[in-house]
């Protein structure tokens, strides 16, 4: 038998290949299995308790997951990130996993990891995954209680990291920069680095909630780094900012406004990926929360929301005088990380500035040496 490739095709003969030229391919989809989680984190944009039976009967279920991927798989997705809430929290997980690995599908899970255990590890070997990436929140137990609110949290951690790292399974580690672990985060970065040979990551900036409780978006805003404090870190981490200096900067041309209407979309939401919620809600990235930009998978089909909805989302534009003068006409809005989603999370109109964001893109163009003569539009 010869080894290597068991066959070779030229690449205009490639199946994958006609998807995408034919236009629009589906390439991948994001799925928060629940809302529930076993933490309680003060940053978390979605977390419910690990009890709520209301959010538990609202879950897909493992037929209607079928009935989706199998519309996901057939429009050409090849990848599907399982995340949450706590995915593990689900007592169907190891079903839903499996599922999703027999329909082709590259497989990554988002975790605490504090809920890892032998059963998991048999199931990751049997069957493994595209990846695991396991949130760390601090490297004390001081600090990882304070930002999880729950006791035992960095214990259970630390066995479920140690029983991953221990299987050969492939684990990434990110860390979310939060006021109540700053003080702690080059201790974060190589602890991560430490334990493994792919990039760490991290992210400082917080959105607000899917549900609108006033009282958690108190908390998040709370635990949002100043600005000057995020350019800090990220020019403490030499390759995020050499990609930083590389990839923006000051748009040519900007700052000398645009008439309407003006596209809302000009990221990638929607173009070769969507964002499935643990409730159906088919959302062209995960952040979009809009009700006109959401479409029930319970009611209808997969390729219904990608062929129509998609398109016409993606098709809004603003006419807002006040926000022409603003966002897209911003000389850092390259250094910037306003998108409509977040801005409907902070303020309930997808176009409108937000100052969170703003304020960072200022600092980091003067980190970047761009800063003198900007706007600062106070």
């Amino acid at each position: 038998m010869k080894k290597g490739y068991v066959s070779s095709l030229p690449l205009p003969e490639f199946r994958l290949w006609k998807k995408a030229v034919e236009g629009r391919p589906l390439f991948s989809f994001d799925f928060d299995l629940t809302a529930r989680c076993n933490n309680n984190c003060r940053h978390c944009y979605i977390n419910l308790p690990a009890g709520d039976a209301a959010a538990k009967g609202r879950e897909l279920s493992l037929a209607e997951i079928a009935r989706i991927a199998s519309e996901a798989a057939s429009l050409g997705a090849f990848w599907c990130l399982l995340s949450g809430g706590e995915p593990l929290l689900r007592e169907d997980f190891a079903d839903v996993y499996i599922l999703l690995k027999k329909k082709g599908l590259l497989v990554s899970v988002f975790s605490n990891a504090a809920l890892i255990g032998p059963e998991h590890v048999r199931l990751f070997k049997a069957y493994p995954p595209r990846d695991v990436e396991v949130s760390v929140y601090g490297v004390t137990r001081e600090t990882y209680e304070k930002v999880t609110r729950i006791s035992g949290s960095f214990a259970a951690f630390l066995k479920g990291l140690d029983l991953l790292l221990g299987s050969g399974v492939k684990v990434r580690l990110k860390a979310m920069a939060l006021r109540s672990n700053v003080h702690e985060f080059p201790a974060i970065a190589a602890f991560c680095r430490a334990r493994t040979k792919d990039y760490f990551r991290f992210d400082p900036f917080l959105h607000l909630r899917y549900d609108g409780d006033e009282a958690r978006n108190a908390e998040i805003r709370a635990e949002r780094l100043a600005p000057e404090d995020i350019v800090r870190l990220e020019r403490a981490d030499p390759d995020r900012f050499r990609e930083l200096r590389k990839k923006c900067g000051i748009r040519p041309g900007a700052g000398l406004g645009w008439n309407a209407p003006v596209p809302l979309f000009t990221c990638g939401a929607g173009l070769e990926s969507f964002s499935l919620g643990y409730d159906g809600q088919f959302r062209l990235c995960s952040s979009l929360a809009h009700p006109d930009c959401v479409y029930d998978l319970q009611k209808g089909g997969l390729r219904e929301a990608w062929r129509t909805l998609v398109p016409r989302v993606r098709g809004l534009a603003s006419e807002r005088p006040d926000f022409l003068k603003t966002c897209p006409s911003c000389p850092v809005i390259g250094l910037c990380q306003w998108c409509p989603a977040l801005a409907y999370l902070e303020s309930g109109k997808m176009d409108v500035p937000v100052e969170f964001f703003c304020g960072t893109a200022r600092a980091r163009a003067e980190a970047l040496g761009s800063g003198q003569g900007l706007d600062k539009r106070e």
